[in-house]
């Protein structure tokens, strides 16, 4: 038998069906009708966004802003929950569940069965280095240029378990690196001892897109166990690109940032072999554990490995189930025509402001070495003024969070060329 949290409530049919009844199925919603949506107009695409358009949002991909159909879809679950939240969660839950699950393998070109859904990039990469096994000796092998939560997750791993952990810098100017001395410098820092190698696709710290695929490949020549770990969140939805031809192991992600999908969402995908090497860090609510703990341990087969590792208990359902509108949101345009239309926009803010005399571009310009994410340097302007005044020009940017730190811009599917074109000429004003 397969328990659901719907029995586990004691949530009868007959109350899934009053939820039903009472106008509480998704399917029965009646939400307000959104824009007009023409897939092919990047108008369209924008003029789904309930963005302020007097202001040019270039920092969008931080903390996403939700598309009509997310807005609608979340809008629709919260409003049956209010007013019957056992109803409609019993009637409901397995099937959205499975939705969003679907659709998120869909976008990744995977099955459900090796995605566990997480609530950020942060909580992912926290489940997934804590979860995987190492042994004495062992060592995860990680970079200058990693975020805090990598670097963190990996810090507390090792301070708990006495895991080694080193750090190797990949290249020292990014604007100027190259593939050849990003592979030659990771590949010179894996040692036989290497058991984990944890990575960031696309730094947001310069806006340097690493080549995941070729990297894998020389830390799989190097120590064949290491599982080659990604924090994938700025390049998932900007990037056409699966995780079967990154060649990683483990993808993890927040789908708040440029999929422009709910708020408070993400996932791990993993390998077959990635997954066999980890153990799940906090109960899941799948019904195949709920159910092996009722029978004593005994009976049934366990879950696969996403479900088994995606953490149980109640959190934001709504937020959750709209992720299928997410996914479908990138579908209908495209995932090579939302890739394309990201980098068309990068490319104009690069060539821009490579042009502005005494800013430095600290980007790479090549498209192989960068992504969405665009970073440069503004001398003699404190970054928290810079910022300031370009906010007051209508222009909404942000600082990296590291050190040294840039002024960041990134342009989405919610940007059009005057956007870019108005930051281009807010910045001028700044040197």
């Amino acid at each position: 038998m397969v328990f659901t949290r719907r029995s586990l409530l004691g949530v009868t049919a007959a109350a899934g069906m009053t939820g039903l009844t009472t106008g509480c199925d998704p399917e029965r919603q009646e939400p307000a009708a959104p824009p007009a949506f023409d897939p092919a107009s990047w108008d369209s695409v924008r003029a789904q966004f309930a963005l302020d358009h007097s202001r040019a949002h270039l920092a969008t991909f931080v903390f996403a802003a939700h598309p009509a159909p997310v807005r609608a879809a979340v809008a629709a679950h919260r409003d049956g929950l209010d007013r019957d939240a056992m109803g409609y969660l019993g009637a409901n839950e397995e099937r959205l569940d499975a939705a969003a699950l679907g659709a998120a393998a869909g976008h990744l070109d995977t099955r459900p069965e090796q995605i566990a859904l997480t609530d950020s990039t942060t909580m992912g990469l926290g489940l997934l280095y804590t979860a995987v096994r190492l042994r004495p000796g062992d060592e995860v092998l990680t970079t200058e240029h990693d975020f805090y939560a990598t670097h963190e997750s990996l810090r507390l791993r090792a301070a708990r378990d006495r895991v080694t952990v080193r750090r190797v810098r990949l290249y020292r100017d990014p604007a100027v690196t190259t593939v050849d001395e990003v592979v030659a410098n990771l590949s010179a820092a894996v040692t036989t001892r290497t058991r984990v190698v944890a990575l960031t696709w696309v730094h947001s710290s310069t806006g340097v897109k690493l080549p995941i695929r070729q990297l894998a490949e020389a830390v799989r020549a190097r120590s064949p166990e290491a599982l080659v770990c990604v924090d994938g969140v700025h390049g998932f939805g900007a990037e056409a690109v699966t995780p079967a031809q990154l060649g990683c192991d483990a993808l993890v992600s927040g789908c708040h940032k440029w999929l422009l999908g709910p708020r408070g969402t993400g996932l791990v995908w993993a390998s077959e072999r990635a997954w066999g090497r980890m153990t799940p860090v906090i109960p899941s609510f799948d019904g195949r554990s709920i159910g092996q703990w009722l029978g004593g341990g005994t009976g049934g087969q366990p879950p696969p490995a996403g479900p088994a590792h995606t953490p149980g208990g109640y959190h934001s359902f709504e937020h959750r189930w709209a992720l299928a509108e997410a996914f479908e949101f990138h579908r209908r345009i495209g995932r090579e025509r939302v890739a394309a239309r990201i980098r068309e926009l990068a490319d104009r803010l690069k060539e821009g402001l490579a042009g502005i005399r005494g800013l430095r571009l600290v980007t790479p310009r090549s498209a192989e070495l960068s992504a969405g994410v665009v970073c440069c340097h503004v001398p003699d302007v404190p970054l928290g003024e810079a910022v300031g005044r370009l906010h007051a020009a209508g222009v909404i940017a942000s600082s990296t969070p590291y050190r040294p730190s840039y002024l960041r811009f990134g342009a989405t599917i919610a940007n059009v060329e005057a956007d870019v074109d108005a930051a281009l000429r807010a910045v001028r004003t700044l040197v």
